[in-house]
């Protein structure tokens, strides 16, 4: 169990960093263990490069123990056939947990993934929550349906849970996106197999904790921490998982694809991130507002926001204006400690992504774009530590691997068109199709645009307004299904039809 030393209003952020000792081992049928094997990863701190702990890592035998517990829970009935207001009971104490919990949820983060404290207090764990309390609170609220047979038959169509789901989280939002995909499975009776990104495994080992606390039966949630190459694809392998929920790279998500088939052909769900564009037109009606959007939209969280606003088409009328107050914005932005409430970017996950992002400078310049910014900087008083700069990458072919490619950082390609065709025309131009916007001051081109574009989410005026209540995925290289929302029922649950011979009616026999 971790341990984290109550705050006393002296008592900074980094004090309690220091003080934490989180859980480190798998969590499986109901209890923590070491990996069968002894192996374990370091996780670093992207805060300053340190050694937060040593996480068990699991190995194939590891993964297939925690397989066949969710199995034996989910066939034993003990949560799958339960009463389904039991089931919403559970959920909402987890959801309670959650915020009782808030402070050692929101360290963790900030200390894992380098998000700022002060989103991880103000957004990820109580998005987080929310997500488990939403789903909790809809699991008495959705219908069967009965089908429209002839007099002398009764037609149920039914959900049924698939069994044993297998989520596999990314490192950018651990706990948010975590919430996504085991609430609506857990709420719909289903067992779950969580294999969090090697770079953030203690939140949902925490997480492990709590929801044991809330009552959830042994077996029926399970978290294997481990590399992906091992723990990942013995899960996407496993004959006894029906399905796959995947967020993170489009090679990876293929690689599960491919598990799939050459195992049992369990379902495989992915979203695999996106280069979206954020379309301003030359009436666009308040230039600030659109600028302060468009640089929140890919500087938040260091740019490591799988439908970041990463693409800037702007029509040449507002060009120059709106690329000022973009810079401007950008420049204003605090970059500091995670660890520092008052720090708005935060670090890079790994100095492997760092390296990443950073290597996007040159590229832009050999491609000929002028490069605002695309430095490598540290925050007063850490002597290291991953951060970069926000930065503009202007006048940039949307060909290039800079308009093309995801760059997963605080980095925005800037590219300008005439008119809302060659603008849609431009966005349209990627093999990725997660987000869009719109900025016009027509609510007819708004329209007609938003149409156009092809993405699973398009905002008018805004960015990255989001909720459970609406559905999250993407076209194209983005991915297949969708996360959030009532439709993600639907996305754990199996449809059965009974149909039921009422025969000849007793009101017209002899």
């Amino acid at each position: 169990m971790s341990t984290l030393t109550p705050l006393a209003p002296a008592m900074s952020w980094l004090e309690r960093s220091l003080a934490l000792r989180p859980e480190t081992r798998l969590f499986i049928d109901g209890e923590f263990r070491p990996a069968h094997d002894g192996a374990t990863f370091d996780t670093l701190s992207p805060r300053d490069g340190r050694l937060i702990a040593a996480v068990s890592s699991a190995g194939a035998v590891d993964v297939d123990i925690a397989v066949r517990a969710a199995a034996r829970a989910f066939e034993s009935g003990v949560w799958s056939r339960a009463n389904r207001r039991d089931r919403q009971k559970v959920l909402l104490r987890l959801a309670d947990l959650m915020l009782e919990n808030l402070e050692e949820l929101a360290l963790l983060e900030a200390l894992d993934s380098g998000h700022p404290i002060g989103d991880a207090l103000r957004v990820d764990v109580p998005n987080a929550a929310r997500t488990v309390r939403w789903y909790a609170e809809a699991i008495d609220k959705v219908y069967d349906e009965v089908a429209p047979t002839p007099r002398n038959a009764l037609a149920l169509v039914t959900r049924e849970a698939l069994g044993v789901v297998g989520a596999v989280v990314p490192w950018n939002y651990p706990l948010i996106i975590t919430a996504w995909k085991i609430a609506p499975a857990l709420a719909t009776g289903n067992s779950v197999v969580l294999k969090p990104a090697e770079l953030t495994s203690l939140s949902a080992l925490k997480l492990a904790e709590l929801a044991a606390e809330a009552g959830l039966p042994a077996g029926v949630l399970n978290v294997v921490s481990g590399v992906g190459e091992v723990a990942g694809q013995a899960l996407g392998r496993h004959p006894l998982v029906d399905k796959i929920t995947f967020t993170g790279s489009p090679a990876v998500g293929r690689g599960f694809l491919r598990y799939a088939g050459e195992s049992n052909g369990k379902q495989v769900a992915l979203e695999l991130g996106g280069k979206s564009p954020q379309v301003v037109l030359a009436d666009v009606e308040d230039v600030a507002e659109c600028a302060s959007a468009v640089a929140w939209g890919i500087f938040y969280n260091a740019g490591q926001t799988c439908h970041g606003g990463s693409r800037l088409i702007v029509d040449e009328r507002v060009h120059d204006a709106l690329v000022d107050q973009v810079l401007r914005v950008g420049r204003g932005l605090v970059l500091g400690d995670p660890l520092d409430e008052a720090t708005q970017i935060g670090a890079i996950a790994s100095a492997t992504q760092l390296d990443r992002v950073l290597a996007y400078t040159d590229v832009a310049e050999a491609e000929g774009a002028t490069v605002h910014g695309g430095r490598r900087v540290r925050p007063d008083g850490l002597t290291d530590g991953y951060y970069v700069e926000p930065t503009v990458f202007d006048y940039v072919d949307n060909t290039g691997r800079i308009g093309q490619e995801e760059i997963f950082g605080p980095a925005l390609s800037v590219t300008t068109v005439r008119g809302a065709a060659e603008a849609v025309a431009v966005a349209n131009e990627s093999a990725f199709g997660l987000a869009a916007s719109v900025w016009t001051g027509s609510v007819t081109t708004a329209h007609t645009v938003a149409r156009e574009l092809r993405a699973g989410t398009v905002w008018v005026n805004t960015f990255d307004v989001a909720d459970v209540i609406t559905p999250f995925g993407g076209f194209k290289n983005s991915g297949s299904g969708r996360d959030r929302s009532l439709h993600a029922f639907d996305a754990y649950t199996a449809l059965k039809t009974t149909w039921i011979n009422l025969g000849d009616s007793p009101l017209t026999a002899d």
